[in-house]
């Protein structure tokens, strides 16, 4: 798949060995300048280590998670590449920090659920790495090639913050600046991780979308759709895409504010008996309005505003009259 060039303009990562602390020198070197670039990055924890083949059994996801699911049409294209050609490049893995004989995905965990399901082994390069390094790798690698969409972006973001990761390092293994990473954290602030899952990776959903989303979901209002939404079977059963437009759409119309009904007005004319001038007269309850029309229209409407003084005194005397 072709790589957009997405980050240009940014700054390059310093070269590092995969077995040292990753250098950090600020906000601004802790990005690249493109996408091929960031690949090239993420390709540095390969260089010159051997392939080896190991069965997936001994392989254990990252202790981050970057994606909402495998269940896609590019993961089924994944498997059957796989299957007809074999697998092109290998994964990254290091030894389990916690388990004997065991090893942790670093990136490529897609390769091994795809050798999992063929019964074959995965070919990979194990290199030692802290869990600094593992997540910056892990994040370029996804970056750079894994076409991941904003929300698992932004829930890897999300995952990593919770782990105790400062902004700068995750600025690092999404390759985004600082603004971009506070958008993607305040979209994962307002909208649950629950409702989130419920969506899915929504791929063609950008991040204007998810924020405007992430501001009806925060309303009040919106507790109980979002309850009905996310509870019904047929949304359950839309594509990711379709999801997030059906709760968006439910949601957006509780937030806008209802028209004011008025009154139906009630029109009526009146002519005078010579026929030399007549009037539109239209009535809401709240507002009056006469329009005098014809050869003594003018005369006539001075005539009354003349008048108007004690007409009202009149219209005050007959209405105490009555009692109304």
């Amino acid at each position: 798949m072709a790589r957009k060039n997405l980050l240009e303009g940014l700054v390059d990562l310093p070269n590092t060995s995969a077995n040292a602390n990753y250098p950090m020198r600020g906000a601004g070197k802790s990005l690249v300048r493109s996408l091929d670039e960031l690949a090239a990055q993420a390709d540095k924890f390969l260089e010159g280590e051997a392939v080896v083949e190991l069965d997936p059994e001994q392989i254990i996801g990252s202790f981050v998670k970057d994606r909402l699911s495998d269940d896609d049409e590019e993961f089924l294209a994944l498997v059957e590449a796989i299957r007809v050609r074999g697998q092109d490049s290998p994964i990254l893995v290091r030894p389990h920090p916690k388990i004997d004989a065991r090893y942790q995905v670093v990136f490529g965990h897609r390769r091994v659920k795809a050798a999992r399901q063929l019964g074959r082994k995965v070919r990979a390069v194990v290199k030692s790495l802290d869990d600094r390094s593992h997540v910056i790798a892990q994040g370029q690698e996804n970056s750079a090639r894994a076409n991941l969409s904003f929300i698992e972006r932004a829930m890897f973001a999300r995952g990593l913050e919770d782990l105790g990761y400062d902004r700068e390092i995750i600025s690092t293994a999404l390759a985004a600046n600082a603004a971009s990473v506070s958008k993607m954290m305040s979209v994962t602030e307002r909208i649950s991780a629950p409702t989130i899952n419920a969506i899915g990776s929504a791929p063609g959903v950008g991040r204007e979308r998810w924020l405007e989303l992430s501001l009806l979901v925060g309303k009040a209002a919106s507790a109980k759709i979002l309850t009905d939404v996310l509870s019904n079977e047929a949304f359950s059963a839309l594509p990711s895409d379709e999801r997030f437009t059906a709760l968006y759409r439910a949601l957006n119309k509780t937030s806008r504010p209802a028209k004011k009904v008025e009154a139906a007005a009630s029109t009526t004319k009146w002519q005078a008996r010579d026929k030399t001038i007549r009037a539109d007269i239209k009535n809401t309850g709240k507002a009056f309005s006469l329009s005098i029309k014809a050869k003594n229209a003018g005369r006539f409407g001075e005539y009354l505003s003349d008048k108007l003084d004690a007409l009202y005194e009149q219209f005050l005397a007959e209405e105490g009259q009555t009692g109304d």
